[in-house]
This record gives structure tokens, C-alpha cells and sequence, in this order.
């Protein structure tokens, strides 16, 4: 399981951006998103490509040990 810390999601919007932005790199993932905590888990997938593209999606994240 990979966990990231993720600034500057506000509402259900930036919830389903950053999980399709997770799946545009890893189809198959299962993401999961608290909004309240700011934290995405994913399933499966390499962490780095999955941080750039939660960033390019226009949000800060820092991978966290799950």
C-alpha cells in the first residue's frame, strides 16, 4: 500500500482529480481519498510516478509510510 500526503484538496472535485490522475498512470489501482486528512492510498504501482502525477494534477504530495 502506498500512502501520500496530499495539500490543497478542498472538495469532491479535487477528490475524483487525483484519483483519476493515479489511474491515468496506473489503470488497475484501487485509490482511496480522505479528504478531511488529506491522505490517497494506493494499491499497487510505483510511488514516484504516482507523486508526479498527483502533482501534475496540481496538488503537493509527499509519500508517507503506510
Amino acid at each position: 500500500m502506498l500512502r501520500f500526503s496530499v495539500k490543497g484538496m478542498t472538495c469532491g472535485h479535487c477528490v475524483a482529480s487525483v484519483t483519476q490522475a493515479v489511474q491515468a498512470v496506473e489503470p488497475r489501482a484501487n485509490v482511496r481519498v480522505d479528504l478531511p486528512t488529506g491522505i490517497v492510498e494506493v494499491d499497487r504501482g510505483e510511488a514516484a510516478r504516482i507523486r508526479t502525477a498527483i502533482e501534475d494534477a496540481g496538488y503537493a504530495a509527499v509519500s508517507e509510510a503506510a
